[in-house]
């Protein structure tokens, strides 16, 4: 039914089936209003950064800028995984053609990689602004910004295509069916009937350049930036030095410790139901967070969003009002 006919009797999936989470229907209906809830709060808490970040001036810095990549991607990292996931819920189990799968999984690595490199360039950015003040207007230029994010999503775009490529090739003749609410870099491998030993070396290459490196970059300089914090002689400008880059750093505890429980931790057998909820927390929960924490934590945002409701009344309501 899911198959195609080849050459010499083989066979190779042209759909795949995702079981999702097989639970009892009551509770998928739950699960389902509950992902909802959050996909509609993700979507607006991003689309609000980025549409503060692009208006109003006093966002016009280096920092925002890099939160407002952050949300582009979260933006693009929960439009590729959620809507299917509530298609999944709806059905008990989705079914989706196998170009399709693929498309997910490299939109999913796509936004991975992004993230790993903006953070390692939002610590960059922390770093010069405390530990170098002097020279931050001269050093975060406008258009040194915009090089840094470019750079950054052509290695991700770039990265992510070998990946594809390299998954593409290999040969799925069966079983079609993914435990998992996505396309996943685990689950695919399992339904190859080829050696896949070539992508698993692949991963680990890219994951030196492209996780490990990033993480202790992020580490080196937070260091750094810790130490000169600690040098500020009154407690006010530590807490201010400080706040400026507390919400990054959380961030990058949060993503990092989510991607070392998934991808480096085993995770076989009976231990895929907690690989998914694992998964869930990334993929869905990461999105909701960020903005959350940015938005709480940041007076600039919260002063922004102010201006721009009271900005909004003054435009739509009557005068005499």
């Amino acid at each position: 039914m899911y198959v195609e006919k080849y050459d010499h009797n083989l066979t190779m999936i042209t759909r795949v089936i995702l079981l999702g989470f097989q639970v009892s229907s009551r509770f998928r209906i739950f699960l389902f209003s509950f992902f909802l809830v959050i996909y509609c709060v993700t979507m607006c808490g991003n689309l609000q950064i980025i549409i503060l970040v692009s208006y109003i001036k006093t966002l016009h810095t280096p920092m925002y800028f890099f939160l407002s990549q952050l949300s582009i991607s979260d933006v693009l990292l929960s439009s590729d995984i959620v809507p299917n996931l509530l298609n999944i819920l709806l059905k008990n189990t989705g079914t989706m053609s196998f170009s399709s799968c693929m498309a997910q999984f490299y939109f999913f690595i796509l936004t991975e990689v992004f993230e790993c490199v903006l953070l390692t360039v939002m610590s960059y950015d922390r770093y010069i602004a405390i530990c170098n003040p002097l020279m931050y207007s001269t050093v975060m230029k406008h258009g040194f910004c915009v090089l840094l994010t470019v750079l950054s999503w052509l290695l991700s775009i770039s990265v992510s295509l070998v990946y594809l490529i390299t998954v593409y090739h290999l040969w799925f003749c069966g079983p079609n069916i993914i435990n998992h609410f996505f396309c996943d870099m685990e689950p695919l491998l399992d339904l190859s009937c080829s050696d896949t030993s070539t992508v698993q070396i692949e991963m680990i290459v890219f994951s030196i350049p492209m996780d490990i490196f990033p993480f202790f970059f992020i580490m080196i300089t937070y260091c750094y930036i810790i130490y000169n914090i600690l040098k500020i002689s009154s407690t006010t400008g530590r807490q201010k030095a400080f706040s400026t880059c507390s919400s990054h750093l959380t961030v990058v505890s949060i993503f990092y410790a989510m991607l070392l429980f998934i991808y480096i931790l085993p995770m076989r057998g009976q231990q895929w139901n907690l690989s998914k909820m694992l998964s869930l927390l990334y993929t869905v929960g990461t999105p909701l967070i960020n903005p959350i924490i940015y938005s709480l934590r940041n007076k600039d945002i919260k002063t922004a969003l102010v201006k721009a409701i009271y900005s909004l009344r003054s435009n739509f309501l009557p005068k005499n009002i």
